[in-house]
């Protein structure tokens, strides 16, 4: 991290103790960079004198003019980015010396929203355009009939997304056009980041606090720069964070097991990778982020399809490289995306394609989109005299791939662990499969694999060790379940613990069955309630579980339990959330508002959170 230069001091550095301070320096926050500046500015000041001056009167950070008017940031995020960013603006906001402060939306009150002046909203968009679980509740508030005027205010979104889904960045332009709606002014335009962000999101951290000095008065300390998005959350990042999706830890695989029997229709994989030399820190709830390449007969066939060498030289995202090489380990050349067709659309000046485009189109672009890679477009709509370089422009970087690490760092410091559920399929006449997924099961025994920890703070064990828990994750979605009772183990905790688990069959897909009936045997889980829906003629799922057991479930709530839900949110998770609204009615006496009500205290509360995906 490079920041605001630190002042010379007194006495010369020797070179060891320049690159010490150096290392040092690429630990610290911009917030603590300023606040050594300052010190040290402080000893040099008061040398002559053989004064030294007070930390107290050098810790000050750059002055926030009395003028300037409170700037509120609030954000709304599934996964922790959007929170991540929005922390990193507050911190380089008052070293600009802006009067900055950042909130959840979940703990905001909407009502204070008509008080505000200068507000930035940093919000998330999740599933098929749904506002992130802690943004709902103020995203429906200002599409209510008790929504304010917001005459007067002044606002900027920061909208985060991901270009493979149709609503991309749906929240964060619902945000924008309404406040606009109620009367507040559009300082900045909105921005949309896709899945690949750090740049364009520090290039709109520069410009929107350049834009808020000037409008809110703030103090002539110039704000300092960044080359890396610093770790928020004001302390100290440890050495293990040199380690990021920018600067991945190369890992190895130890083991790769199928966990299914034979017969299954399942391939799941668990996964076990080498962290010793690492010093990667973790908690259970967080996520293990893979750089993955693409598998190389997807590109060779992808070349192939184009008419061009694999040798061909094109600018890729570092520099000069292959074709081939850029293919492979630079963009993303499977996931069809709207954008991209358009962007090829007005290379390959076709009639047919540009028609598909079309608004009264949507649908059947859908369609053709569906179960298709980008190599389908290529054939299809062939362009003829493509160079490399014209086709690696219309791709985006290749996005790192998120998988729940089920293992915990106290019982596994030197190993991670992963459930991979391996893709594959075959659609319009072609064998498709995923590219990590894949990569993980077949291609990961001799190669060592890019990796960061993607820290999710809004699904966390409770600080409580004393507080029952109780957890929902079928299929792949039990992994971080499995971290939560390997740390629940390691602290020696006393709280219960429920889990609910699901799948197709007993015999074949009873992932990590040793390891919960020896837990169950030793009184760490308390209890286990499983569903497999094809184990007999009428289909059972997890939520059909939850609904049986409603009592001492809405029992459990009621002593202080945290309901944790992980998995597909297209169809599971909504089934649970209006299971639990069915039972939380039902042995609480509440109409269907008053359930919704009580199960969003839960949420305010931290006491229901979500991993769904």
């Amino acid at each position: 991290m490079k920041a605001t230069p630190i002042q010379e001091h007194t006495s010369p550095l020797n070179a060891q103790q320049a690159q010490q301070l150096t290392a040092l320096i690429e630990t610290l926050t911009p917030m603590q960079v300023t606040w050594i500046s300052g010190y040290l500015s402080g000893i040099n000041a008061s040398a002559a004198t053989g004064e030294v001056a007070a930390p107290a009167q050098a810790a000050a950070p750059a002055a926030q003019s009395e003028a300037s008017e409170p700037l509120t940031i609030l954000y709304g995020s599934q996964t922790g980015n959007a929170e991540d960013i929005a922390e990193t603006l507050r911190e380089r906001a008052e070293a600009a010396g802006l009067n900055a402060t950042a909130h959840d939306m979940l703990d905001y009150k909407p009502k204070d929203l008509k008080k505000e002046k200068n507000v930035i909203v940093c919000v998330s968009t999740h599933g098929e355009g749904d506002p992130p679980d802690n943004a709902e509740e103020l995203h429906a508030f200002i599409y209510g009939k008790k929504a304010p005027k917001l005459d007067g205010m002044k606002f900027s979104v920061l909208a985060f997304g991901d270009t493979s889904y149709e609503h991309f960045c749906q929240t964060g332009k619902d945000f924008d056009a309404q406040l606009e709606k109620l009367g507040g002014k559009r300082l900045t335009d909105r921005v949309d980041l896709d899945v690949d962000f750090d740049e364009a999101a520090e290039a709109w951290i520069e410009a929107v606090i350049d834009t808020y000095k000037d409008e809110l008065g703030g103090g002539d300390q110039p704000h300092p720069t960044v080359t890396a998005m610093p770790s928020a959350g004001g302390a100290a990042a440890p050495a293990a964070e040199a380690y990021s999706r920018k600067n991945p830890y190369e890992a190895e695989v130890l083991e790769n097991i199928v966990l299914n029997g034979r017969g299954s229709d399942k391939e799941v994989h668990h996964i076990e990778m080498d962290t010793e030399e690492s010093g990667l820190v973790w908690e259970p709830g967080d996520s293990l982020g893979i750089i993955p390449e693409n598998d190389p007969s997807v590109v060779e066939e992808l070349i192939a399809a184009l008419g061009l060498s694999p040798e061909e030289k094109v600018t890729g995202i570092d520099g000069e490289v292959t074709l081939q090489h850029a293919l492979t380990h630079q963009y993303e050349i499977t996931t069809l995306t709207r954008p991209l067709i358009e962007k090829y659309a007005v290379q390959a000046q076709n009639e047919a394609l540009d028609k598909l485009l079309s608004e009264d189109q949507r649908e059947a672009l859908a369609d053709y989109m569906h179960g298709r890679f980008i190599i389908d477009v290529v054939e299809d709509y062939p362009i003829q005299g493509i160079t490399g370089q014209d086709f690696v422009r219309l791709l985006r970087k290749l996005p790192p791939r998120l998988y729940s690490i089920a293992s915990s760092h106290a019982a596994n410091p030197d190993e991670i662990h992963l459930t991979v559920a391996a893709v594959r399929y075959e659609s319009q006449g072609r064998a498709r499969h995923g590219v990590a997924s894949i990569q993980l099961a077949d291609r990961s025994e001799d190669v060592k694999l890019p990796i960061y920890i993607d820290h999710n703070k809004n699904f966390k064990l409770p600080e409580n060790d004393e507080a029952p828990i109780i957890m929902v994750g079928p299929g792949t979605g039990v992994a971080p379940f499995r971290a939560f009772l390997e740390e629940r183990e390691e602290r020696e905790a006393s709280g219960d613990n429920w889990l609910f688990f699901g799948a197709q069959h007993f015999l074949t897909d009873f992932y990590y069955q040793t390891d919960w009936l020896r837990w169950r045997k030793d009184g760490l889980l308390t209890r286990m309630d499983v569903a497999f829906s094809r184990d007999q003629e009428e289909k059972v799922y997890v939520q059909d579980k939850i609904r049986a057991a409603g009592k001492e479930l809405f029992d459990w709530i009621e002593r202080g339990a945290t309901v944790y839900v992980c998995g597909d949110a297209n169809a599971m998770a909504h089934d649970v959330h209006e299971a639990l609204l069915e039972l939380i009615g039902e042995h609480a006496g509440l109409d269907a508002e008053g359930a919704a009500g009580y199960l969003k205290n839960l949420q305010k509360e931290k006491r229901y959170q979500r991993d769904v995906y």
